[in-house]
Parts: structure tokens; sequence; C-alpha cells
């Protein structure tokens, strides 16, 4: 076990995981902009498609609003992913490899634990960040605001359906590693497959956890969810308010870190083996 937790191909994997992450964020942040501020406020202007309410966000507030929390954001992701990966390959690794579908579930499952446990009030702090209210000038800034107002149980708040959305990568991570064998064993798998594989893997992931992601984005916000849950009393489909957004945010976000997360990995592992051949 001590062996994978330390070993340059775990590292490699967390790094790449890591970056992917990043170019994918960054790419398509006014989106995540977009989810996170359908899912949290109650406003007549976000409604629309969403490409309309990007519009009108750009007009009224401004194309700044769009990118707004960018910064603390990449920051938070960098560090989530970083674990995530790191503990998903460890955690494979200690297992000599002998993946299947339910493993990569149990392993994403516990990984996603880990990582939801230390990342949380990075989020808490991003989530608040990108309402109009809250305009905290660092990640450490906000952090810090939100302890000294709210304590500790205010840093971790939303860490209960956190907890249960480990489900969400792990199952995204079950369905990618899945199909990425199939394809692999048929010398159908490449990087730019791994964009449509992660698409595929994202979507399945994200439909299936989508009320409980829309709980714990109200949680991370400060915004009361009972309204949400009285709503959906009678109306269901409440529970997938902001399911277009976040869909069209998530996929193209995963299939682009994928995508790269693959390239990173086999460019790395290349240069490493080459580096090993010659000594």
């Amino acid at each position: 076990m001590a062996s994978s937790l330390l070993s340059y191909e775990t590292l490699v994997h967390a790094m790449a995981g890591a970056t992917g992450s990043v170019v994918g964020m960054t790419a398509f942040y006014p989106l995540d902009i977009l989810r996170s501020r359908i899912q949290v406020e109650d406003s007549i202007k976000l409604h629309g498609t969403p490409l309309e309410i990007l519009i009108k966000l750009a007009n009224e507030e401004g194309i700044e609003s769009l990118y707004r929390g960018l910064c603390p954001v990449l920051q938070s992701l960098s560090v989530s992913n970083f674990v995530y990966f790191y503990t998903f390959h460890a955690l494979r690794k200690a297992a000599s490899n002998n993946t299947s579908a339910l493993k990569d579930l149990m392993f994403g499952m516990l990984a996603g634990s880990v990582n939801v446990l230390l990342t949380s009030p990075l989020w808490v702090v991003n989530t608040r960040m990108k309402m109009e209210k809250n305009s905290y000038s660092s990640l450490f800034r906000g952090l810090l605001d939100v302890f000294q107002k709210e304590g500790v149980k205010g840093l971790w708040s939303g860490t209960v359906p956190s907890l249960l959305l480990v489900s969400n990568p792990a199952i995204q991570f079950m369905v990618y590693e899945a199909l990425k064998r199939k394809l692999t064993s048929r010398g159908q798998f490449d990087t730019y497959t791994a964009f449509f594989v992660g698409a595929v893997a994202k979507a399945i992931a994200t439909t299936l956890t989508y009320p409980l992601q829309l709980v714990q984005a109200r949680l991370r916000a400060g915004t009361s969810f009972r309204p949400l849950l009285n709503a959906a009393k009678s109306n269901p489909l409440s529970l997938f308010r902001g399911l277009e957004a976040k869909l069209l945010q998530t996929v193209l976000t995963a299939a682009l870190m994928f995508l790269i997360y693959e390239k990173v990995v086999r460019l790395v592992l290349t240069i490493m083996r080459i580096k090993l051949t010659r000594h």
C-alpha cells in the first residue's frame, strides 16, 4: 500500500487530473457561473436558455460577472482533483491494478470521501464568491470571513450532501474506466476518444445525482433549500432546476479534462520510460 501511495505513476495521474480540470474549467467557466446562480438564486433574469441568460448577465452586470471568482475556483479545483486522482489511482495500484466496474465504483466513493472532507471549505467560499452579494478579495480572505462569522460549521456547510454526492464522480469514473477498458481491448481508445467517453460518463453521473447537487449548492451558498423541497412536493421536476445548464457545463468540462488528462499521462509516462531505458 505504501508503495502505491508514494509511486511516481500515482503522482503523474494526480498532476494530470489537476491540469486537465483547470484547462476544462477555464474554457467553460461562464457556464459554471450560470449553473451556480440558477441553482441558488430565484431571480427572473435567470429564466431562458443558457445562451440567453449569459447574454443577459453580460449586458446587465458586465462581461466580468461571467468570470467572477475564476482564480479561487481554479486554485480549489486543482487541489480537489489532485486529491481525488491521487487517492483513486493509489487505491487501484494497491489492488494490483486488478480492476472491475464494481471496484472502480468503490475506489471512487473512497476517493470522493477523502476529497470532500479535505476540500469542502474551499468550495463553500467558491460558491459564495460567484454570487453578487459576496466579493471576497481572495480565497484565503473568504475562508477567514466564513470562519469568523459562522465558525467551523459554516466552512463545512453542505458536507453531508457532498458526502452523498461522492457517488457522482464515482459513477463517472466507473463508467469512464469501463468504457475505456472495452475500447482499449478493441484498439479503439485514444486521447480524442477520451473526450467523448468522458462526456458520456459525466452526463450519466450528473443526471443521476442532480437533486443532491441542487441541495448542496444552496447549503454552500447559505441559502435555504426548504422552498425548493416544498416546491418539489407539488412539482418533482423542481429538483432538476438548472439541469440543462449543469449538463452543458459539466459534460464539456469533464470531456476536455479527460482529453488533457490522457494526453499528459501518456506524455509523462512515455518520457519516464525513455529515461529509465537509457539508464
